[in-house]
């Protein structure tokens, strides 16, 4: 089977509203005005799938039917807006957890790539021609370890990186934003804003982003 392209999106921050161990499907809360960009990659042949980290499964917040009572019901709202998801992977496990069997160190909690690497074998997908967007470094990081092209969703709470494997590609005032990045960068979007930085990281001393097809760009301060 030939590999397709994906776009993977994180949930909790990216997809949705950020919310503390959301546990019933109304604390998922779409963002608006995603659904355009969604449906327009799907129709160009990307394939598109949540990768989650789940830690609220091993502290014993809630339990794997809830989440999938959750998962279900995003699927739902999403497909009420014409938008298909290919699948959703998520990470139950956190050392500190206290149900015995998920209280450990994995190789699917990102920032580790393992989920990524699940997504690409269960839905046939290329990775270096894919993306992933999220709004924590973790994120990025479990993005550029499994050769896709990175966007940080800026919601003011990373630090600039300090590591090229943490290092977006680019950065996002939003979601919707990081989607038309998307979009223009594969050519089947129009022209749209790629050198946006954070007001924090532009006076940092040090920091840089790899801007992928636009040059790199060194901040000073």
């Amino acid at each position: 089977m030939k590999l397709a392209p994906a776009v993977f999106l994180d949930r909790d921050g990216t997809l949705v509203e950020p919310r503390h161990y959301p546990s019933t499907p109304d604390e998922l809360i779409l963002y608006p005005n995603l659904a355009p960009q969604l449906r327009h990659l799907r129709k160009a042949g990307f394939r598109l799938a949540i990768i989650t980290n789940q830690s609220g499964v091993a502290r014993g917040y809630f339990d794997e039917d809830d989440l999938k009572r959750m998962h279900a019901y995003l699927e739902s709202e999403l497909h009420r807006d014409g938008v298909e998801i290919d699948g959703v992977f998520y990470c139950p496990h956190h050392p500190d957890g206290v149900v015995p069997e998920l209280a450990i160190d994995c190789s699917c909690r990102k920032p580790e790539p393992g989920l990524l690497y699940q997504a690409a074998a269960d839905l046939h997908v290329d990775l270096e021609r894919s993306w992933f967007i999220g709004d924590i470094l973790n994120d990025v990081e479990a993005g550029n370890r499994a050769g896709c092209r990175t966007i940080l969703v800026d919601l003011g709470t990373e630090s600039p990186p300090t590591s090229p494997i943490r290092t977006p590609h680019y950065v996002a005032r939003n979601t919707e934003h990081a989607l038309r990045i998307v979009c223009r960068a594969e050519r089947i979007g129009p022209e749209v804003d790629t050198g946006y930085l954070p007001e924090s990281w532009r006076t940092t001393a040090g920091a840089a982003v790899d801007r992928g097809t636009a040059d790199t760009i060194e901040v000073t301060p």
